[in-house]
């Protein structure tokens, strides 16, 4: 979310961000926020000056009224003002009363008006336009056939989507014996990887108050994403990173314990709702996986540099799994409201011979803080800090990935080497069938 003064003083350039990510029919907020807040700041000038005259008036009818009883008349001229104070009591009631309404129609506009978008970011009205950066890894096409990769698990007896399916229904899974096994052993060394980068370890609620939802994420999202318990002012977590962020909500962050380094496991549950859809026998888009995440809050002088580290993160996480990965920038139209600059990492299938979604780094600048009313302590006056959250691996969307890149020609998968200490020295999975 934008800082209003921003907006006042700028309206030509947020309507410019607009038309960058294509949202031309959002233009019209603008002037009708600018206009908002000029109605609200007249009513809160006039509000002033009510108070401000009240305890003027007041002490007048005080000194009136004591000189009242040598001179009758002063009582008429004290009733006078008495009157008036009441008329501008009533007066100031309704500033007050028109101060929230004004207030709460501002900023449900304010959370719609997406984020100022850095510089840098490529100009496109969606995914189609992203743009590759980086290659890290040779990828390869074997020249044996990879099977899809429900068909990889099922030879090891590693997962059960039709007993998922009479108990839950599309989008859920059973995993099973060594395939469950190996999927725990990714987010365990996940999180020993990060613990290892300096972040803190932390495991968060995984469900959180509505107004930590408005906070984290945009009203389009947030509908697409979020499953609500009935009757309850909580919702699921779509990513730790909504309560890691919550976390902070209200807070008053002493500046020299900047920067925030964070890492969290959680279960996460999404609708995904919308074009892409739950797969049928897949695992790649499901309503409810686990993840490994890391957060960042930090000076907004350092919030960039922080940004480029944690997608290298991502890229060292997988390369030390021999998966091939690259970097994908973001465009405008692909960017969520709330996100200055974002990218993917993208891991190889061999089976498709492209590479798909696996991590998404985003820098948010202060639009979380401001939503959630962070800020940071600071000798030099108080401030808005930035966010940013990142992948760390997402099984078993990120299995998808790993049995793909070491399955043998035989249907035996390699174990890549750091894994085998989680694996319980296990180096080859040997199918079952």
């Amino acid at each position: 979310m934008l800082d209003i003064r921003f907006v006042r003083e700028n309206p030509e350039l947020v309507k410019e961000n607009i038309r960058k990510k294509f949202q031309d029919e959002k233009l019209p907020l603008v002037d009708e926020v600018v206009e908002l807040d000029a109605r609200n700041r007249a009513a809160m000038t006039e509000a002033n000056e009510l108070r401000a005259s009240r305890n003027t008036l007041s002490k007048k009818v005080g000194m009136l009224m004591g000189q009242a009883k040598k001179d009758p008349s002063k009582r008429e001229e004290a009733e006078a003002i008495k009157a008036q104070v009441k008329a501008n009591a009533d007066r100031l009631a309704e500033l007050e009363a028109l101060e929230d309404e004004l207030a709460q129609k501002i900023r449900k506009i304010m959370l719609v008006i997406p984020n100022i978008i850095d510089p840098s970011v490529p100009i496109g009205p969606d995914d189609s336009a992203n743009v590759e950066v980086e290659r890290f890894g040779e990828p390869v096409v074997p020249p044996y056939e990879i099977p899809y990769h429900t068909a990889i698990m099922e030879s090891f007896n590693g997962i059960d989507l039709d007993a998922a399916g009479r108990v839950s229904g599309n989008g859920f899974y059973y995993l099973m014996g060594d395939i469950a096994r190996l999927h725990e052993a990714v987010l365990a060394y996940a999180r020993d990887f990060m613990i290892g980068k300096g972040f803190t370890f932390c495991i968060p609620p995984f469900m959180i108050h509505g107004n930590v939802v408005e906070g984290v994420m945009s009203q389009t999202d947030m509908e697409a994403m979020m499953y609500k318990v009935e009757g309850e002012d909580l919702y699921l977590i779509g990513t730790s990173e909504h309560s890691m962020i919550g976390k902070f909500i209200d807070q008053m962050i002493p500046e020299e314990t900047l920067p925030q380094t964070l890492t969290s496991y959680s279960p996460c549950f999404r609708k995904e709702k919308g074009s892409h859809g739950i797969e049928e026998r897949g695992v790649y888009r499901i309503h409810q996986f686990e993840k490994q995440e890391m957060i960042v809050v930090c000076k907004p002088e350092d919030s960039m540099a922080w940004y480029e580290k944690m997608w290298r993160y991502s890229v060292e996480l997988f390369r030390s799994m021999d998966i091939p990965v690259r970097q994908l920038e973001c465009c405008s139209g692909d960017l969520a409201d709330l996100k200055v600059k974002s990218c993917d990492i993208e891991a190889w299938s061999p089976r498709q011979q492209k590479y798909f979604e696996v991590c998404s780094c985003s820098n948010l600048g202060d639009a979380q803080a401001r939503r959630l009313k962070m800020r940071v302590k600071s000798p030099n006056g108080n401030y808005l800090p930035h966010t940013l959250n990142n992948t760390v691996v997402a099984p078993p969307r990120m299995l998808i990935a790993l049995l793909e890149n070491n399955l043998q020609e035989d249907g035996s998968v390699r174990i890549p080497e750091v894994l085998w200490g989680y694996m319980g020295g296990t180096r080859v999975l040997t199918p079952k069938k």
